[in-house]
């Protein structure tokens, strides 16, 4: 059963040195306070798993705590590149970084997979493109003829993270939570992961029921921990609005390395409003 924890004790407790890492939200619900306290806690050689590297990924880059990333897409969402992935890939800075590359569709199958207790999934997708190597060399991809039609298709191991950390408006006291609006791999992640911590806005008595709210019994989740505007500077829909200043901003923050590390000192470590 889940377990009510402040933020810090539940990062020093589930994740370690070397672990693999879902943190999921797509551009809502973005565990961004979880994200800050791996960054304070100092954990490395973390593999991010994350079907779109935005600017936590940036940040986890940047201060060297990631040494591989597992996506499908990276960007500053409107803005453009995300500027400390590109220095770490382009020149190792402040370490090197290795990437596996998937389609979306690759990665929300590889975490259904995973959440499902599968090895693999099949889908249609992949012909012509160099995107992650062969099953048979350490990849994680693999093509197979389906025995019914004969037709090719193809096949995704399975994302099975050691810990995966999503954001969520609410939990009540027994550690059930409860997200809705947009949606992404926030379910799978949780049941496709070794532990799990959710982030929430509040602690309820009771959660009234949601149109489209998905909910996670305690019993998949190992910690719950109250972080009131935990997604900023994305949103959880009707608890905060997007900080779409804080994405532009960002852009001229994350070029520059002495202006990206003073701005970690000052707004994270220092355990300030970032």
């Amino acid at each position: 059963m889940a377990e009510l924890v402040e933020l810090s004790a539940a990062i020093e407790e589930l994740v370690a040195d070397g672990d693999s890492l879902a943190l999921e939200g797509f551009s809502h619900l973005a565990p961004f306070a979880a994200g800050h306290e791996l960054i304070r806690q100092g954990q490395t050689d973390l593999t991010l798993i994350r079907m779109v590297p935005d600017l936590i990924a940036d940040q986890l880059i940047g201060t060297g705590r990631l040494k591989k990333l597992v996506y499908s897409w990276a960007g500053n969402p409107g803005v453009g590149s995300l500027h400390r992935f590109r220095d770490a890939v382009e020149h190792d800075w402040p370490r090197p970084l290795e990437l596996e590359e998937h389609s979306h569709a690759g990665m929300a199958n590889r975490f259904v997979a995973g959440a499902s207790g599968l090895p693999f999934a099949v889908m249609r997708g992949y012909v012509g493109t160099d995107l992650v190597g062969p099953a048979e060399a350490g990849g994680t991809l693999a093509f197979v003829d389906c025995p019914f039609t004969g037709e090719k298709l193809a096949a995704v191991r399975a994302v099975e993270p050691d810990v995966a950390i999503v954001h969520a408006q609410r939990a009540d006291r027994e550690g059930n939570v409860q997200l809705w609006g947009i949606v992404g791999v926030q379910k799978e992640a949780v049941l496709a992961a070794k532990r799990s911590l959710v982030t929430v806005e509040e602690v309820v008595d009771e959660l009234e029921p949601v149109p489209g709210a998905v909910v996670l019994p305690s019993w998949v989740v190992d910690r719950v921990a109250v972080a009131p505007g935990g997604a900023h500077p994305t949103y959880a829909q009707d608890y905060s609005r997007r900080d779409d200043a804080y994405f532009v901003a960002w852009d001229k923050i994350a070029r520059d390395r002495d202006t990206f590390t003073t701005w970690i000192e000052e707004n994270v470590m220092r355990g300030g409003e970032a």
